[in-house]
């Protein structure tokens, strides 16, 4: 994980003597005896400058309201990173477990059925707190083709959308090694503050490697799942 940056000490220069430039050399002195308008840079005579407020001169600007010959480019979000898993997490896969419990798996029903999980109230709240002052990044080993129903169910429940990280749908890799590749890459550009999960081998892998990692121990973790995420690499 890429260490948080440092704020830099801004040091003062050397004071300088008014009239002078920075490096101590003298700066551009005013002409002797010029008038006035020439010394501010206009001709003798020439009408001042309206007073500010008035017709014809420039509206005061307050302080700390954006400049209007500002460029109009949004800032990016820089709040830290919630990464947050789904299964487990935020979504009950108890009733589908028993797609798997046969041998081979039917994975097709597996994942046809997420789209009727029932919440899981702590999760979701969790992830209400969380998106207060955190981006929600979601990072679930569901295989890209579930992401419409993924994505609806997320909807349905109030929850925030966002980024959601898949598994390609020929990635076989454990869950653990899938989630430790991709955190590493959010981690690259972004500060990650929390990882929350529910599989025991991934949260103990993120830990290992320095990760903030918060247990999902609201559902009990099922052998099952386990098989699928870190043997089969399915989910």
């Amino acid at each position: 994980m890429a260490d948080p940056g440092r704020m830099s000490d801004l040091g003062s220069g050397p004071a300088t003597k008014p009239g002078t430039a920075p490096d101590g050399l003298a700066g551009p002195r005013e002409p002797v005896g010029a008038p006035a308008d020439e010394r501010a840079g206009k001709p003798a005579g020439a009408p001042a400058d309206p007073p500010a407020g008035a017709p014809g001169s420039a509206a005061p600007r307050l302080p700390g309201a954006a400049d209007p010959g500002a460029a109009a480019t949004a800032e990016p979000d820089e709040r830290p990173l919630a990464v947050i898993d789904v299964d487990g997490v935020v979504a009950d896969v108890r009733h589908r477990l028993r797609f798997l419990r046969v041998h081979p798996g039917d994975w097709d029903a597996f994942f046809a059925a997420a789209d009727i999980d029932p919440p899981l109230a702590e999760g979701v709240e969790l992830v209400h707190t969380l998106a207060r002052d955190h981006e929600v990044i979601w990072l679930t080993g569901r295989p890209e083709r579930s992401r419409p129903a993924t994505v609806r169910w997320l909807q349905e429940q109030g929850l925030p959308v966002g980024e959601l990280r898949m598994r390609p749908d020929d990635d076989r890799r454990p869950a653990r090694i899938f989630k430790r590749s991709e955190l590493r890459r959010m981690g690259a550009r972004r500060r990650v503050a929390v990882v929350v999960d529910d599989d025991p081998a991934v949260v103990e892998l993120l830990r290992a490697d320095g990760w903030p990692v918060l247990r999902a121990d609201w559902l009990a973790y099922e052998p099952t799942l386990g098989n699928a995420q870190n043997e089969e690499g399915r989910t």
